[in-house]
C-alpha cells in the first residue's frame, strides 16, 4: 500500500502552525533590539555606528552559518534542526541580560544568527515537503507572517507593557523574550514530525551541490535580489523607531508607529504570494521596488498623516518580497524540495550580507551627516538597482513530480 504523501496529509496544517510559532519567536528576538536602542546606547555608552554594527551583527553571523545550516537541515531533517535553532535563539536573547559594553552585546546578538539561520532556511524546506502547487504560496505567506507578527509584538509591546513590568529594565525584557522562545521550542519538539523526504538521500557532496546551484543563472539573480531586499528592509526598519523619535515621538509611540509597516504587511504576505501568477512575479517585483523608493523618501522627509501613509505603503509593498523570491527559488527545476535546504542556505547567506550592511551603513551615515536622509537616499538607489535586475528574471512553475528525480544538473 502506497503511503500518503505529506502534501495530502491533514497534519500539514499542524506543521505549518508550529513553523509559524517558531518564526514568531524568531521575529520577536530579532526585533526586540530596535525599540531599545535609546536606553542601550545610553547605558553601554555606544556610538550610533557601534549600535548600527550591533543591529546588523546577527546577519553577519548568519552569512557565515547559513551555508552550513542548509546542509545540516538536508542531512538531519526538519524536527531536530529547527529545535536546535530555536534553542540558540532563546539563548541569544537571554545572554543580552549580561553585557556591560560593546563587545558583550555584540557577542550575544551575533549568536542569534546561528539559530536564526536554521529557522528561516528550515521553514521553507519543510513547506516544500508538506505543501505543493498553489498551497505552497499560501503556506509560505502564513509562515512568514510569523516573523512579522513577532516583530510587531516586539515593537508595540516592549515599551508599553514589558518594560514597565520589569521596572524599565531592558535586561529583564530580553530574559522574558528568551523564556518565550524556549517555550515555543518545547512545543515544536513535542508535536513536530519528520518525513522520509525531510532528509536528503542524495550522494552529492555539499560543495558539489553549492557549486552546481550557484552556476544556475536564475539562482544567481534571486540571490542578488535577496541581498538588495534585506539591505533595504533591515536597514530601514531597524532604525525606524529612532527615526520616529527624531520626529519628536515618545519611545512608546515610536514603537507603536514603527510596528505599523509590519502590521499592514501581514495581509499582503498572506494574499500576494498566492495571487501573483508565476509568470508575473518579476514584473510585480519591479513595479513594487519603485513604490518602495517613493515610500522611503516620504517616510523620512514628512510627518503626520503623510508619514503614516508612507509607512503603510512601505509595509504593504515590501512584505511579499521574501515569500515571492523564495517561491521563485523553490520553483526553479534545479532546486525543488530535494535541494531547497542548500539553495535556501545560499539565498539567505547572500541576502543577509545586505541585512548586515544595511543597518551599519545607516548608522555610519547618521554619524557623518547628523540625520537619516542620506541613509534613506542610499536605500532608494538600491531600489532602482532592484527594479533593473528584475528585468533579467525568468520564472516558471516547477513540476514537483519530476524535480525530485532530476536533482541538480
Amino acid at each position: 500500500m502506497t503511503s500518503i504523501p505529506p502534501s495530502q496529509r491533514p497534519y500539514r496544517w499542524v506543521m505549518l502552525s508550529l513553523l509559524c510559532l517558531l518564526y514568531v519567536a524568531f521575529g520577536l528576538v530579532a526585533r526586540a533590539l530596535s525599540p531599545l536602542v535609546t536606553p542601550i546606547v545610553k547605558d553601554l555608552r555606544l556610538s550610533y555606528t557601534q549600535m548600527g554594527f550591533i543591529l546588523g551583527s546577527w546577519q553577519l553571523t548568519y552569512i557565515i552559518v547559513s551555508i552550513i545550516a542548509g546542509t545540516i537541515i538536508d542531512k538531519w531533517g526538519i524536527r531536530k534542526s529547527l529545535l536546535a535553532g530555536t534553542a540558540v535563539i532563546g539563548l541569544s536573547s537571554a545572554l543580552r541580560y549580561f553585557p556591560e559594553g560593546f563587545g558583550g552585546m555584540l557577542g550575544a546578538v551575533c549568536l542569534f544568527g546561528v539559530g536564526g539561520s536554521m529557522i528561516s532556511i528550515g521553514g521553507p524546506k519543510a513547506i516544500s515537503i508538506w505543501f505543493e502547487g498553489r498551497s505552497r504560496g499560501t503556506a509560505i505567506g502564513v509562515f512568514l507572517t510569523g516573523a512579522w507578527t513577532g516583530g510587531i509584538l516586539a515593537l508595540a509591546l516592549t515599551h508599553s507593557i514589558v518594560m514597565p513590568l520589569t521596572g524599565n529594565s531592558w535586561r529583564y525584557t530580553f530574559l522574558i523574550f528568551g523564556a518565550f522562545t524556549f517555550a515555543v521550542g518545547l512545543l515544536w519538539w513535542l508535536f513536530a514530525k519528520d518525513t522520509e523526504s525531510s532528509v536528503s538521500t542524495g550522494n552529492l557532496s555539499a560543495m558539489d551541490v553549492f557549486g552546481r546551484l550557484f552556476r544556475v543563472r536564475q539562482v544567481q539573480i534571486v540571490m542578488a535580489l535577496g541581498l538588495l531586499t534585506f539591505a533595504t528592509l533591515h536597514g530601514f526598519t531597524n532604525w525606524l523607531p529612532k527615526i520616529l523619535e527624531a520626529h519628536d515621538l515618545t519611545p512608546a509611540l515610536a514603537g507603536f508607529t514603527a510596528s505599523l509597516p509590519l502590521l499592514v504587511g501581514i495581509p499582503s504576505i498572506l494574499v500576494v504570494p498566492r495571487l501573483v501568477p508565476p509568470e508575473w512575479r518579476g514584473r510585480f517585483l519591479c513595479c513594487s521596488a519603485l513604490g518602495i523608493l517613493v515610500a522611503l523618501i516620504l517616510a523620512v522627509t514628512t510627518s503626520g498623516s503623510v508619514q503614516l501613509a508612507a509607512l503603510v505603503l512601505f509595509g504593504v509593498i515590501i512584505s511579499p518580497f521574501v515569500p515571492v523570491l523564495v517561491l521563485i527559488l523553490m520553483d526553479i527545476p534545479e532546486v525543488g524540495s530535494t535541494y531547497m535546504g542548500s539553495a535556501g542556505g545560499m539565498f539567505y547567506c547572500v541576502a543577509e550580507i545586505g541585512g548586515f550592511t544595511g543597518p551599519l551603513i545607516m548608522g555610519a551615515l547618521v554619524d557623518v551627516t547628523g540625520g537619516f536622509l542620506a541613509g534613506v537616499l542610499f536605500f532608494a538607489v538600491l531600489c532602482l538597482a532592484f527594479a533593473v535586475l528584475t528585468l533579467y528574471l525568468k520564472v516558471s512553475p516547477a513540476v514537483e513530480s519530476q524535480e525530485t528525480h532530476k536533482g541538480v544538473k
